[in-house]
């Protein structure tokens, strides 16, 4: 098993060492972070001395889709652009390249790769740095430091990921329904033609 600097290095993410002080990280991420919000600032501090730093440069993936990963990162500067490879039809050329649709475009304070760090399953989506970067990493490993570390922030950070899935998901849910309803408009106007 590759330790967390490992996995970040062969992701081509340079580490500058861990997230101390996040309290001070910018001006207001403790109150826009949706992951932040509820910590005080010895607990953010708490949070990002378990954190390892990245930097990214325009235009570098720091999460490629269908890759494995077992960490997250909590975007502390710039802009992030999620993306998400298409289905190729069945008929498509053998040559033919998957269409991508950006999913989101994130900024400091946004949380990315959770779901993977959780459910070891592969990336979901790609995500590329739109502006210079800056992020705290954290591994499955890291926090499980952290929990036996600190099991008071420990806990506060997965109710606080747990929340953030799944508001994700009643979004993707809430989507669904409208596309539903939308085709089922649409075949009920067919019909009556």
């Amino acid at each position: 098993m590759k330790t967390l600097q490992e996995q970040l290095d062969a992701a081509g993410l340079h580490v500058f060492g861990c997230c101390e002080r996040l309290s001070a990280y910018g001006p207001d991420l403790l109150q826009t972070s949706q992951l932040l919000q509820d910590f005080t600032p010895a607990e953010a501090d708490i949070l990002g001395a378990s954190m390892l730093l990245v930097r990214a440069e325009p235009g570098q993936v720091m999460i490629r889709e269908g890759e494995a990963g077992d960490w997250m990162m909590l975007i502390l500067k710039g802009t992030v652009d999620v993306t998400k490879r298409l289905e190729l039809p069945a008929d498509a050329d053998a040559g033919a390249e998957a269409a991508v649709s950006r999913v989101a475009v994130v900024r400091a304070g946004a949380a990315v790769g959770d779901m993977s760090m959780l459910d070891s399953e592969p990336r979901y989506a790609t995500c590329t740095a739109i502006e210079p970067v800056e992020a705290g990493v954290w591994g499955r490993h890291e926090i499980a430091l952290l929990i036996r570390d600190h099991p008071g922030v420990g806990a506060k950070l997965l109710v606080k990921i747990t929340q953030m899935m799944a508001q994700r998901l009643r979004n993707t849910s809430n989507q669904l329904v409208r596309i539903l309803r939308k085709q089922a408009t649409a075949a009920a106007e067919t019909a009556a033609r």
